[in-house]
Order: C-alpha cells, then sequence, then structure tokens
C-alpha cells in the first residue's frame, strides 16, 4: 500500500514552520503579519499529523486484499483549500493580525488539490477529526503557552531546508547532502530525521 500524505500541520516538539498552516500561524502569532510570499492562489491540501497517524493506523488494520498495490491520498477532499484561504483563516484565529503580501510576492506555479474520496470509502476506520480553522486555533494556543518567537520559527532549527543550508554552509555536508566532517551523536540523530521526514 502507499500512502500519499497531503501537506501536513500540527504541533509537536519538532514542529516543522515550512509547512503553510504551521507558518502562516506563527508569522501571524509573532509579529501580527499573515505574511503571504506569493498571490495567494495556489491550492494546497492540508491534514493535521494526528489524522495522518489515523490513516497509517486504518491502512494497517484493513484487511490485506483492501491495501495491497493500493495507492491512497492521506487527507478530506474538502481541506483543500487556496493559500489566501488559509491565511483568511489565520487572520481570523490570530488576535490582531492581518493578511499581507510580501515584497515581490507573485504567482507560485506548485499548486494542487487532491481528491481524498478513496481513503474514505475503502478504509471506514480511518476518520479524521481536524480542519483547517481547528487547527489554527491548536497552532495559536500553543504558541501562546510556549511564548514562540519570530526568531525560533525563522532558524535554521524547525525548517528543514535552513538546517540543510546552514550544514552545507558549515561544511559539515556536500551538496549532495553527504557528511564531509565527523559530528556529535545528536547532531546525526536530528539531520536524519530531517532527511527521512
Amino acid at each position: 500500500m502507499f500512502l500519499r500524505s497531503a501537506t501536513a500541520y500540527g504541533f509537536s516538539p519538532r514542529i516543522r514552520f515550512d509547512l503553510v498552516l504551521n507558518n502562516l500561524t506563527a508569522h501571524a502569532f509573532t509579529s501580527g503579519k499573515v505574511l503571504l510570499k506569493s498571490d495567494g492562489m495556489p491550492w494546497r491540501p492540508i491534514v493535521h499529523i494526528e489524522d495522518i497517524s489515523r490513516a497509517f493506523l486504518a491502512a494497517i488494520e484493513a484487511p490485506i486484499d483492501v491495501v495491497h498495490n493500493e495507492v491512497f491520498n492521506v487527507g478530506i477532499t474538502t481541506e483543500n483549500y487556496r493559500i489566501r484561504e488559509i491565511a483568511q483563516i489565520v487572520e481570523e484565529t490570530v488576535p490582531g493580525s492581518c493578511v499581507e503580501y510580501a515584497a515581490g510576492a507573485g504567482p507560485d506555479t506548485r499548486t494542487y488539490r487532491v481528491d481524498c474520496s478513496k481513503i474514505s470509502h475503502l478504509l471506514p476506520n480511518f476518520k479524521p477529526q481536524w480542519t483547517a480553522h481547528r487547527g489554527a486555533r491548536e497552532l495559536y494556543e500553543k504558541y501562546c503557552q510556549y511564548g514562540l518567537l519570530l526568531e525560533d520559527f525563522e532558524g535554521a532549527r524547525y525548517q528543514r531546508l535552513a538546517y540543510l543550508q546552514s550544514l552545507i554552509a558549515r561544511g559539515a555536508i556536500d551538496g549532495d547532502l553527504r557528511w564531509i566532517v565527523p559530528i556529535s551523536r545528536a547532531e546525526t540523530s536530528t539531520a536524519q530525521s530531517i532527511r527521512i521526514g
């Protein structure tokens, strides 16, 4: 079986801030701006990490003849949004925030909508519970609880690409993402989780 997840969101100890709902909510919380770096027109299917986990459990529990060699889009078909719609949800959720466009924000050709009806039809035990509205509220509450700062989410610690770029800049890995210098065990563990994730 093959499970193809929509763009994830949701809070975790190693949260990724390069995912659209996580990022827009973090920016709104720390700066008051729901900052769009494109014209907001591209589509994104989004799904909470807990619902992704529910899909994996449902697939594991399903009869093998139902899932063997099958591909499932993981998410809810109604959770396809234009990025500007996600921004509006964030604006409604984070008090005092407003949608703004970054300088030079233009079209983004990376756009896609996903039909997730197959997973709900063939895996009836998959019962997703999250929506973008609920997810934005969760993120906002967690950012309040932990006192998120702008430098926390814009740095290399929580953004996979920024972290890899920092390793390349330090000479720790090469352009093929292979280690060049001896590193600490903790850094290896973090890098492996980033590469796999």
